[in-house]
């Protein structure tokens, strides 16, 4: 979770990330680089594919996405498992707001309760 004058809000290229919230951190600078539309299957897709790219590669990654997946199914109340979170996001993001936005928020309770 950044702050002001956290190094976290530099932008960055991704291969100079250390792991996934790095990456994240990235994603949220810059939302309209990284997820055209503010797609969230777009990012939820992504998150699979680095979850897969870590297991193949057995690289010791602190991140649980099947945990983290699991924790918005149940904090969104799990609508439609067979849309995944992206789409519960989605729907239930209110009028007015972006989607993308309401990830982060939800990325920062998550970490916050699994600190």
């Amino acid at each position: 979770m950044p702050t002001e004058d956290s190094p976290q809000n530099t932008v960055k290229h991704w291969q100079d990330c250390t792991d996934v919230y790095d990456f994240l951190e990235q994603i949220r600078l810059r939302p309209g680089m990284w997820l055209p539309g503010g797609s969230l299957g777009q990012l939820q897709a992504m998150l699979l594919g680095y979850q897969v790219a870590v297991s193949v590669h057995s690289a010791n990654e602190n991140f649980n996405f099947w945990e983290f997946s699991q924790w918005l199914k149940e904090h969104l109340g799990g609508t439609n498992a067979s849309y995944g979170w992206a789409a519960d996001i989605e729907r239930g993001t209110p009028e007015g707001s972006a989607p993308v936005s309401e990830f982060f928020r939800l990325l920062d309770i998550y970490r916050a309760e699994s600190a």
